[in-house]
C-alpha cells in the first residue's frame, strides 16, 4: 500500500485486459494535442511502474508505435479500447486512461492540456511531467 494513495482498478471494454494501478484519488490528466492522442482522444494520468500492475491479459495486448518509437501504445486485440499505454515523456512509467476505471475511486479530475504537436518543446518547459513517473 501507498501512503495517501488509492488502488484503482480498469481495463479494456471486453473485460480481457485488468490492472491495478495506485495513484491519488485527486487525477491530474493530461490532454495531449499530437496526432495520435488527437485521433484517439487519449487523455492520461501519469503513474511510476511500481505502482502499476498486469492482472490479466497480457497476451490480448497489441503495441503501436510510430516516430521515435518511444512511447508504447499498447490496446487489447479484442476491443480495440487501450487503457494504458507507455509515454513518450515518461518511459519508466504508464499513462492511464482514467475513462477505463472501475467506478467509485475517483474523488476528482484535473485536466491539463500540453501541446503535443511540440512535443519536444512542450516536454522541455513542463516542470514536472518527467518526475511524474518516478516512485
Amino acid at each position: 500500500e501507498y501512503r495517501g494513495l488509492v488502488k484503482h482498478t480498469g481495463g479494456c471494454h471486453c473485460g480481457a485486459v485488468r490492472f491495478e494501478v495506485w495513484a491519488s484519488p485527486d487525477l491530474h490528466v493530461f490532454n495531449c494535442n499530437c496526432s495520435i492522442c488527437t485521433k484517439k482522444q487519449n487523455r492520461h494520468f501519469i503513474v511510476p511502474a511500481s505502482r502499476f500492475k498486469l492482472l490479466k491479459g497480457a497476451d490480448n495486448l497489441r503495441t503501436y508505435t510510430f516516430n521515435t518509437h518511444r512511447a508504447q501504445h499498447t490496446f487489447c486485440k479484442t476491443c480495440g479500447v487501450q487503457s494504458f499505454y507507455t509515454p513518450r515523456s515518461n518511459p519508466d512509467g504508464y499513462g492511464i486512461a482514467p475513462h477505463c476505471l472501475d467506478d467509485g475511486t475517483v474523488q476528482s479530475i484535473t485536466i491539463e492540456d500540453i501541446n503535443g504537436k511540440e512535443w519536444e518543446k512542450a516536454v522541455k518547459e513542463h516542470k514536472t511531467i518527467r518526475d511524474m513517473s518516478k516512485p
